[in-house]
């Protein structure tokens, strides 16, 4: 390494453990050497290994760069050597594995000391900690920290002062809380902050301080790059964001901003992306954001925004995403909100409250799209004859638009390009093309349409096939396995398709989801479908299978959600089903099984949820072991033979115990985000409640219930279950349950459905069941209940028939009349009268003084004062004589009328 001019070449070896023998890696620099020389130092992409310590013997180097983008197994057990590194400028170390010493925020605390430094550059490490003095190295213009997952700090004082010359600060992807503080405002030289991926709380800064310090008295007048996205940020967007004149890129999304969009974002004049999806941000989109000519990106997706789509927004001629979905917005959408959009290449309007697509038949969109989301807009009746223009399109989705005609030949052209259909919920109908032309590995979904004829296959193995509830008929094509072995989701449910379940989907060992339910299948269940062994979801329920359920099936462990309802399977409950520990929803009613329900139950089925055995033709007692189900939400085994008492141990159903508030969709499979689909399955039931037959499904979470009615259960009413303070529908109806109703049944609080009819149960109707102000189902009949009814509170909202049956009650609602309530009515009768006559007597005693005080109290005063009484007669007299004069008056008057007529 000469001190003179020339050129220095460093050249470090390393080992190509792929080929197992030794190649030179080179990198060189070239530097020009006047007084003194300056070092460059790079390694290699695949030099792996420690760090030598006396690489801190280059004083002089100035750029060290042991960075690798893929990670190049470099590691050190100290960075003390980097004391002797008192030139160095440029330091980049990401992904150097820090994760096995006990150094990491050392290194930090070593660059504190190096004043020479500029650039620092260590992302995708381990560190955990960044010390105070760092933000008072006088030359730092450049820190990247992204992805040092432990990386933790309050921001507030990280960045409360100092940072005098920093110009990149990258703090993102880390485990940093706090506020962002006002003093911001004094990085004078801040031209990129990315802060994204934390913990960060607390609102935008309302002003920002410290420009006094800058030469420029702008805010922030150098930032082009504001990256604050996945934080926990609240409140109103910030006005100063409309005057960072130079802003390129403008990132709050998934944060809790709410508010209005400012008008003033219209005019940063040099924004070209800007991301304010996944708020709550409310009101219109401002008009003035149609005014950002360089605009490539606008996401306001996910938000509560309402009104209409600005027109002006038709000449954002840079744009290429548009995505505003998943909002309130109304209104027509005209050719004019299009006309300049030449560079679109991805539109997202799916999910808002009434967007209606308005442009003639002859329309030619100026773009050529690649993903086209227009979900739940009105789009028909007719499918629209402007798509046969978009040649790129690859994701597609028209789910929702109001079309009722049958697919246009011409579309068929496109579809094989097309990673993602969605046509679902419209009328459309007619037959599908046999074979279907679509992309390899696509995602389809034809539900909830009009389609008629035989199941197409595709004409490539795809990802998902989406059939269900629709009109197709016939068999399952036997080959179904052979043509599509990639699928993960097979929906067929809610058609008309007869025939066996085909051996064949037993080949399409990735399946995730097969949903065959309501249709007319017969014959058994094939053990082929074993072989699916990352399946998670098997619905055969409603169909017309036979046989005994196979013991194979507990072989798929991955199995969350098992539907086998109304079919006609015997046999019992397979003993490998102990091994189904991801089971989360059982169902099994309406069949012709037998046995006992086997004890491993409760152990073998920990995060149960849903366990639904209703008329399936069970005996034996209820097992103790139920109360291990400290998962479950939903318990039906009503109409079987179930004999015993009910065991005290249900209250330890603890999911049963926790009051439910927040309601979340119960689905299965995989994801891939909203905007492009999912590939799952959403969770059904239908719940007795109310005396009806309910289905539930988004609000599914939300049902807490005990169903064991129609058994032949004994003893007395268990205690214990009012112990399940989150219970919503308890049904122990047809049984022969004794004993009486226990006060503390008003601690259910969320009880909307009570039936216990037709047992023998006796005594009186607790008073505290009034308290229970969301009941709105009530079934006491046919018992032996006895005493008076407590018509109060909630209770005054049933009528007679939820108490009928039950001689010995009385009171209302019913007709009976209770004796203490006869006698009570006497009572009241005779107390009545006695004070209406003590009320009369008094009221013409009060009469008579009242009459004989108004006669002798004005004597008596002008009895004992001779002047009152003189003056007394001198008014009576004034008046009557005044009285005279009127009269005397009127019959003149009169008198003159009559002989001269009524004056004109």
């Amino acid at each position: 390494m000469p001190l003179g001019g020339g050129r220095v070449i460093i050249t470090l070896w390393a080992t190509d453990r792929d080929r197992g023998r030794r190649r030179d890696y080179q990198r060189s620099w070239e530097v020009t050497c006047h007084h003194s020389c300056f070092f460059a130092l790079q390694v290699a992409e695949r030099f792996s290994g420690v760090i030598p310590p006396n690489l801190g013997n280059l004083s002089r180097l100035q750029y060290l760069d042991l960075s690798s983008q893929y990670g190049n197994g470099l590691s050190t057990d100290n960075f003390e050597w980097m004391i002797g590194l008192i030139s160095l400028k440029h330091l980049k170390m990401n992904q150097v594995d820090l994760s096995f010493n006990y150094l990491d925020s050392t290194i930090l605390e070593l660059l504190v000391n190096i004043s020479s430094l500029t650039f620092i550059d260590l992302s995708y490490n381990s560190l955990n900690s960044i010390p105070l003095g760092l933000n008072q190295l006088p030359n730092l213009q450049y820190l990247n920290l992204y992805g040092n997952g432990n990386l933790t700090g309050n921001c507030s004082q990280q960045l409360r002062e100092g940072w005098k010359k920093i110009e990149v600060l990258i703090l993102a992807s880390n485990n940093f809380h706090g506020s962002i503080p006002d003093s911001i405002g004094s990085f004078c030289n801040l031209k990129y902050l990315d802060l994204g991926h934390n913990n960060l709380t607390g609102s935008l800064p309302q002003f920002l301080e410290g420009m006094e310090n800058c030469s420029s008295k702008s805010y922030l007048p150098y930032l082009t790059n504001l990256i604050l996205p996945n934080n926990q940020l609240v409140g109103k967007l910030a006005e100063w964001l409309g005057l960072l004149e130079n802003l390129v890129e403008l990132d709050l999304s998934y944060n809790k901003f709410e508010g209005l969009i400012p008008a003033s974002l219209g005019a940063l004049s040099n924004l070209e992306s800007l991301k304010l999806n996944n708020n709550s941000l409310q009101g219109p989109i401002p008009a003035t954001l149609g005014s950002l000519q360089h605009l490539t990106d606008m996401w306001l997706g996910t938000n509560q925004l309402n009104g209409t789509l600005p027109d002006s927004f038709g000449q954002l001629s840079e744009l290429l995403y548009l995505e505003v979905s998943f909002n309130s917005l109304t209104g027509i959408l005209s050719a004019e909100h299009f006309s300049k959009l030449s560079k679109l290449k991805h539109l997202y309007m799916q999910s808002n409250s009434g967007f209606n697509l308005n442009v003639n038949s002859s329309w030619v969109p100026p773009f050529q799209i690649r993903d086209l989301a227009f979900g739940s807009c009105s789009l028909g009746p007719y499918f629209p004859a402007w798509l046969q223009s978009q040649k790129e399109l690859v994701s597609l989705d028209f789910s929702n638009t109001s079309i009722s005609s049958p697919i246009p030949n011409w579309f068929w052209n496109l579809s094989s390009n097309l990673d993602f259909l969605n046509l679902s919920l419209n009328h459309l109908h007619g037959q599908l093309p046999n074979p279907l032309n679509v992309s390899q590995y696509a995602l389809i979904d034809f539900s909830s349409n009009l389609f008629e004829g035989p199941i197409p296959l595709p004409t490539k193995t795809i990802e998902s096939l989406y059939f269900s509830n629709n009109n197709f008929s016939g068999p399952i094509p036997p080959s179904i396995g052979e043509s599509i072995p990639s699928l993960r989701v097979l929906s067929l449910s809610g058609n008309q398709i007869t025939g066996v379940i085909p051996a064949s989907v037993g080949d399409i060992r990735g399946l995730d989801i097969i949903d065959l339910s309501w249709n007319s299948l017969t014959g058994s269940i094939p053990l082929t479908i074993i072989n699916c062994s990352s399946l998670r979801v098997l619905d055969l329920g409603n169909n017309d299978l036979s046989g005994r359920i196979p013991e194979q099936l507990g072989q798929l462990k991955w199995l969350q959600s098992l539907h086998m309802e109304n079919n006609n399977l015997s046999g019992g409950l397979p003993l490998s089903f102990q091994n189904l520990s991801s089971l989360e929803t059982l169902d099994l009613s309406y069949n012709r099984l037998s046995g006992n329900i086997p004890t491993w139950i409760g152990a073998a089925f920990m995060g149960l949820k849903i366990l639904n055995l209703r008329s399936t033709g069970f005996s034996g007692s209820l097992p103790s072991e139920l109360s291990y189900l400290r998962s479950l939400h939903v318990l039906d085994l009503s109409q079987n033979n179930l004999t015993g008492s009910t065991p005290p141990t249900l209250g330890g159903l603890k999911a049963m115990a926790q009051e439910k508030n927040i309601n979340q969709f119960v689905l299965y499979g995989s994801f891939q985000g909203r905007r492009y689909g999912g590939q799952y399955y959403e969770e059904s039931l239908v719940v007795n409640m109310k005396g009806q037959r309910l289905e539930y499904t988004r609000t599914l979470s939300l049902v807490t219930s005990i169903d064991l009615s129609g058994n032949n259960l004994s003893g007395e009413f268990p205690e214990a279950i009012t112990e399940l303070f989150g219970l919503v529908a308890l049904n122990l109806s047809r049984n022969h349950i004794t004993g009486q109703i226990p006060e503390s049944i008003s601690r259910l609080k969320e009880l909307l459905s009570l039936d216990l009819s037709s047992n023998k149960l006796f005594g009186t109707i607790p008073s505290s069941m009034a308290s229970l102000s969301f009941l709105g189902s009530l079934n006491l009949s046919n018992n032996n209940f006895s005493g008076k009814i407590p018509f109060t509170g909630q209770m005054t909202t049933f009528d007679e028939l939820a108490f009928d049956g039950n001689s010995g009650l009385c009171g209302a609602p019913l007709v009976e009349k209770c004796q203490d309530e006869d006698s009570d009515k006497e009572h009241s009768t005779g107390t009545d009268e006695n004070d209406n006559h003590f009320i009369d007597r008094w009221f013409y005693l009060s009469v008579g003084l009242g009459f004989a005080a108004g006669i002798l109290v004005p004597y008596f005063v002008l009895v004992s004062r001779k002047s009152w009484c003189d003056a007394y007669w001198n008014i009576v007299d004034e008046i009557i004589d005044k009285t005279f004069w009127l009269r005397r008056r009127r019959r003149r008057a009169a008198t003159y009328t009559r002989s001269h007529g009524r004056p004109q």
